[in-house]
């Protein structure tokens, strides 16, 4: 088992930065796949970044590839997605995942799932 709690969204200017949180609690995280999702009003949760330890591989969703980077801190059960050159389509509540070590990109490849942090990009 494994919590998850999301932290660090808010509104922010087009152009602007943000950089979410995802602490975990439980099992070290380092025996999940990472990942970050995130779903608009209206529209299907889509996937974001993943990192997998299994495979040592980062993915990214090809929307926000160069512009959003997904990292960990093992020291403090803590995963980070940095949100660079952020766009009005970027808002959306941002969710943290965990699932088994070969999860990757769909929702249904991950077990637990934070609250959702709400990121607002104004134009």
């Amino acid at each position: 088992q494994v919590q998850l709690v999301e932290s660090g969204g808010g509104l922010v200017q087009a152009g602007g930065s943000l950089r979410l949180s995802c602490a975990a609690s439980g099992r070290a995280f380092s025996s999940y796949a990472m990942g970050w999702f995130r779903q608009a009003p209206g529209k299907e949760r889509e996937f974001v970044a993943a990192f997998s330890w299994s495979r040592a591989v980062t993915y990214y969703a090809g929307s926000v590839k160069g512009r959003f980077t997904i990292s960990t801190d093992n020291a403090k059960n803590t995963m980070y997605l940095q949100m660079n050159s952020l766009k009005p389509e970027d808002t959306a509540v941002y969710y943290c995942a965990a699932g088994p070590p070969g999860a990757g990109i769909l929702n249904d490849e991950y077990d637990y799932w934070g609250q959702g942090t709400q990121v607002t990009v104004s134009s």
